[in-house]
């Protein structure tokens, strides 16, 4: 019989696999399982142990404390982009886009100084017409967001039906920040406004 208090100790609180509890007392996966459906802990989804896998020191990030005005005005800038501009039907990552780089740098900021994130973490799409230099983009938004050019996935090109079809579209095309953390995506959603 494995104990409740045991079995609680190692996989609720100090978050241990059921292969790691089985190694530490001795004993099969099966044996675990078992005796974790029987004191009525629940397992972990594959989501939040592959999450706990990825991030054995806990989340990586975590809302700063809001101190100054500058701080309180970007979080809600940020959370207004985020509202207007980002992508809220993905459940597993943080996403918005658009083609002004004021933006974009404004949503980064807000992710990597209230959050933590860090901005090497970040991944960008890149979304150009067939009119657009693609190497020209891709260097255009790397120095400008101050990111490397590693961190984009290749561009998505959409053919360019006819001059002047979209009058004022940018010259360098539509990026869209992705950070993907289902636990600071669900952060930001629940704050938006209902």
């Amino acid at each position: 019989m494995l104990a409740r208090q045991t079995l609680r100790k190692l996989y609720v609180e100090r978050k241990l696999s059921m292969a790691q509890v089985a190694d530490t007392l001795g004993c099969s996966n099966h044996k675990v399982e078992y005796w974790l459906k029987r004191h009525g802990i629940e397992r972990r989804s594959r989501s939040d142990a592959g999450y706990i896998r990825k991030n054995p020191h806990g989340d990586p990030f975590n809302l700063k404390t809001i101190v100054t005005k500058e701080d309180a005005y970007l979080y809600g800038v940020g959370i207004g982009l985020y509202w207007g501009e980002g992508t809220k039907a993905n459940q597993y990552s943080v996403r918005l886009g658009n083609s002004d780089p004021r933006l974009i740098a404004t949503f980064i900021e807000f992710l990597v100084k209230l959050f933590g994130v860090k901005r090497s973490d970040l991944r960008f799409g890149l979304q150009i017409f067939t009119d657009i230099d693609a190497e020209k983009a891709l260097d255009y938004w790397s120095k400008t967001l101050l990111v490397q050019t590693t961190q984009f996935y290749k561009p998505h090109v959409t053919r360019s039906i006819r001059k002047g079809t979209y009058a004022y579209k940018s010259q360098y095309g539509v990026v869209t920040v992705y950070y993907n953390n289902k636990k600071l995506r669900d952060i930001i959603v629940n704050a938006l406004p209902r």
